[in-house]
């Protein structure tokens, strides 16, 4: 085991961060030192710690090319990584862990022994998760794809669109046409604030698409503005797009055949 002064004992177990220290030096470079704070954080004792590879603490969520990052740079013996991972308390709970991990070389010993640092982050991951699962429930909520009869469907566009958004569009519409087989798509462009080139040109994209599937794209909401816009932007005469100021109107052309 190693040989620590008192001092540096009593200050590892201090800190509220938990540390670990291995030999990799050993077989299966087993843990050697685990402070007080890695105990009070994992629940495990020492007696269920000293001896074992780390790996038994990594729960199911932990990403695999990480652990195999972390393994790489162990074998290369690399001055220091970081790590994200899900952690197993002894009660079988998890936690996320943000470990770093140093080579720290004993001239007195003439080996190096692995230093890690782990912090409780699980505030902080369940935020970045929240705000992603947010992110996507928004994407999906900006983009409501509506079937209103038997063969139509409509999609509304609101707000200024980045090209970000465009391109999610173009994947959600292409996806959807695919799946249901829609004769007609209206693209609602009545509560767009502008109609700049690369939302014009998505547009005449997406209508080629879905003319592939089989699918005739009509748009709605189409203002004087916009429609001087269009034409200055492209020639959209030559894409034969039909048109019409609302939804209400296409429906009634549609409906008369």
């Amino acid at each position: 085991m190693l040989n620590n002064t008192n001092v540096i004992i009593e200050a590892l177990n201090y800190t509220r961060a938990g540390v670990l220290i291995t030999d990799p030096s050993l077989e299966d470079n087993p843990i050697v030192y685990a402070n007080q704070g890695f105990v009070d954080m994992t629940g495990y004792t020492k007696e269920d710690i000293i001896g074992k590879n780390c790996r038994f603490l990594q729960g199911e969520e932990t990403n695999r090319s990480e652990v195999s990052r972390l393994r790489e740079g162990i074998k290369k013996i690399k001055h220091r990584f970081l790590l994200n991972s899900s952690i197993t308390k002894k009660d079988g709970t998890k936690f996320w862990n943000s470990l770093s991990v140093d080579s720290l070389y004993m001239e007195d010993e003439d080996k190096h022994y692995f230093v890690g640092v782990q912090r409780d982050v699980t505030e902080r991951k369940e935020i970045e998760l929240n705000y992603e699962k947010s992110l996507e429930e928004v994407k999906s909520l900006a983009f409501p794809i509506v079937p209103l009869l038997d063969g139509i469907a409509v999609l509304p566009l609101i707000g200024e669109m980045s090209e970000e958004r465009f391109q999610a569009i173009f994947r959600d519409a292409s996806a959807y046409v695919g799946e249901t087989k829609v004769e007609t798509f209206i693209l609602d462009v009545s509560g767009l604030t502008k109609l700049r080139n690369y939302e014009m040109e998505g547009i005449l994209k997406l209508k080629s698409v879905l003319s592939l599937l089989g699918t005739e794209m009509q748009l709605s909401g189409v203002s004087t503005d916009m429609a001087i816009q269009a034409v200055n932007l492209t020639d959209i005469k030559n894409h034969n797009i039909k048109t019409a100021t609302s939804v209400k109107h296409i429906l009634e052309r549609l409906l008369k055949h």
